[in-house]
């Protein structure tokens, strides 16, 4: 009987793919911020310390992990291993930054309109954890080349949530405003399962776990803000 080729990942390639697909990603985050704040739909006036120093650790993560992608692609792997702990320390200070910041928010009153508190300080609580988690699954999977650039990649992909949320007329679209941004996450993932079909012959299993992930926390998220502990603990904060 003759045996049937498996096709095999082309290393390089993958890499190469992903700094592509990683770079796309980073750009268009920053973009939907600087879209918003051209347009005047944010106020950088306000004394709140926290959000500052997010959006320069997020920035500073984002600028990090383009430049790993690219040594990576460029068999520079010396350098990836000794930055990528750099980048592991900017990760936890970008989910401490991340809770922090939306506990401000909304102490603040900052809370976008077509939120509700408690869905407001869910989407940032869940959002930092499922972010940390990913990178530190990642970081776990290092020596493993091909879980390790899919799972920090849906790490990226989860951030594209806040910027969704900057890019879309969430007014006109609530309450559907956060399953409108899973569905587009979820295409992302979906040309990243592409990619694996191509190269690979099969969707990585790395890929579907991200899938899954993106989809529970907007699942968790819109179940946390009907529960009645998170919406008097985010009244609590925005009284406080």
């Amino acid at each position: 009987m003759d045996s049937v080729a498996v096709p095999t990942m082309d290393k390089v390639g993958d890499a190469a793919w992903f700094r592509k697909f990683t770079t796309v990603l980073a750009v268009f985050i920053i973009a939907c911020f600087a879209l918003n704040a051209l347009l005047g739909r944010a106020s950088y006036s306000y004394t709140l310390i926290w959000p500052h120093v997010h959006g320069l650790v997020m920035v500073s993560w984002l600028a990090l992990h383009v430049f790993q992608a690219r040594h990576a692609a460029g068999g520079d792997l010396a350098r990836h291993r000794k930055l990528g702990w750099i980048g592991a320390y900017l990760a936890v200070a970008v989910v401490g930054t991340m809770s922090f910041s939306g506990v401000a928010a909304l102490r603040g009153g900052y809370v976008p309109p077509f939120f509700t508190p408690a869905y407001f300080l869910a989407l940032t609580q869940v959002g930092a954890v499922v972010f940390g988690g990913l990178v530190f699954a990642a970081i776990t999977r290092r020596s493993e080349t091909d879980y390790h650039r899919r799972l920090m990649t849906g790490a990226l992909i989860g951030l594209t949530n806040p910027a969704l949320g900057r890019l879309l007329p969430m007014p006109l679209i609530v309450p559907w405003g956060g399953w409108l941004t899973l569905a587009i996450q979820l295409g992302l993932v979906g040309v990243m399962a592409l990619h694996d079909r191509r190269t690979m012959g099969r969707i990585h299993p790395s890929t579907a776990t991200v899938g899954g992930i993106l989809a529970m926390t907007e699942v968790l998220v819109s179940l946390a803000a009907t529960n009645r502990m998170v919406q008097e603990l985010a009244a609590s904060i925005a009284g406080g």
